[in-house]
């Protein structure tokens, strides 16, 4: 995804460039901002993007790699139409790879292409290791005037492939934790209820926690275990239930969008977030579901993985099962301890993951990129 700014009176206006998705329209304003959708392949075909993501795609049906050229092309060509078409002062790539790539390129082949920062998410940074892809990553970083990721951890990695300090900030993703993730003391909150929400991919682990789903039972027979979300592992993981004879305490619940997720968080006993790092390297990022729980009071377990220690939040390494076990019947075993300590991490949580402390750190990232620029005033 790209966004491209431009400076108003007082404002950035804000345009977004998009993958087509299946029932979207090409051009539409979404809470002030422009979304542009741009084609890159017949209707039906359009599934490069979708589910567990662009690598985990490619890893799953090799195929949807002749899908590759021409997302790469179709979105390298709007990107540059949209630029001649809004001016904008900065332009904003999400991920390293591609997004930075095209922005990169372009900006060294058009000198009307204005600075833009590159932000990391995880995947781009983690998992795409081979040689060629490492030097095109350098590349970016070169290239671009700003880069931010969303931990320290990842902060650490950018500067291994070239960034200056100066120039690579952590900036993370945020949570709205004003209006949607918050606590409602109406809700009852179950003691026996195990919450993950997540794609069902490798790096997010929900194969070890069902794994030691028979153990917890032995200690808790009255726990359960509800999953919601989606993604390529789905098979794999229902089978898992089977072979383990967990029909009955696992529920999958499939997607749920946002507005729907403070219910869940609101009720559980404990949610949990067994983050590894995948084969290929891949890990998470952050980690913003932990986030959503802690501001809905909800106690979190979450996989001891680097960029976990950027959150407020109990850590275990989820490859000791029996201590993984341990961790996760100790906060069943005392929920008034596990919430009071929730309650007491959504403030410092509320500190650095609100969307107004996220919205402002990249706002002056992005301000300062635009003045920069030359734009020592605002557009008229």
């Amino acid at each position: 995804m790209h966004e491209l700014s431009r400076r108003l009176t007082g404002r950035f206006e804000v345009a977004v460039l998009a993958p087509h998705a299946a029932g979207a329209k090409s051009e539409e304003i979404m809470g002030g901002v422009h979304v542009f959708r741009y084609r890159y392949a017949p209707a039906r075909w359009e599934t490069l993007v979708n589910a567990g993501g662009i690598v985990n795609n490619l890893k799953r049906q090799p195929w949807r790699w002749l899908l590759v050229p021409g997302f790469l092309l179709a979105q390298l060509w709007a990107t540059r139409r949209l630029i001649r078409r809004w001016q904008p002062d900065v332009i904003h790539a999400h991920w390293l790879i591609p997004q930075g790539l095209l922005v990169a390129m372009l900006a060294n082949m058009d000198r009307r292409v204005p600075p833009f920062v590159v932000t990391s998410h995880g995947a781009d940074l983690f998992a795409l290791r081979a040689a060629p892809l490492v030097v095109l990553k350098r590349f970016v970083i070169k290239h671009a005037a700003a880069i931010t990721v969303v931990s320290k951890v990842m902060q650490d990695e950018v500067l291994k492939l070239g960034a200056d300090i100066a120039r690579a900030s952590v900036q993370p993703m945020g949570v709205d934790m004003r209006t949607r993730f918050i606590p409602d003391s109406a809700v009852n909150r179950s003691t026996t209820e195990i919450l993950f929400v997540g794609r069902l991919v490798e790096k997010k682990g929900l194969a070890r926690l069902i794994a030691v789903m028979p153990a917890v039972l032995s200690v808790c027979p009255d726990a359960s275990l509800t999953v919601v979300g989606f993604g390529p592992e789905e098979a794999a993981l229902r089978l898992q239930v089977r072979q383990l004879g967990l029909q009955g305490k696992v529920d999958f619940v499939g997607a749920v969008p946002q507005s729907g997720l403070p219910g869940f968080y609101r009720r559980a006993a404990l949610c949990v977030a067994p983050f590894v790092q995948a084969a290929s390297g891949d890990q998470e990022g952050l980690g913003l579901v932990a986030v959503e729980a802690i501001a809905c009071g909800c106690p979190v377990l979450v996989g001891d993985v680097p960029a976990a220690r950027d959150i407020p939040v109990d850590r275990v390494d989820v490859s000791d099962q029996t201590a993984f076990t341990a961790a996760i019947t100790g906060i069943l075993h005392d929920p008034d301890v596990a919430r009071a300590l929730a309650h007491d991490r959504r403030q410092s949580c509320f500190e650095k993951f609100d969307w107004e402390a996220v919205a402002s750190g990249y706002a002056g990232v992005l301000d300062r990129q635009s003045m920069n620029n030359g734009n020592s005033g605002y557009r008229s």
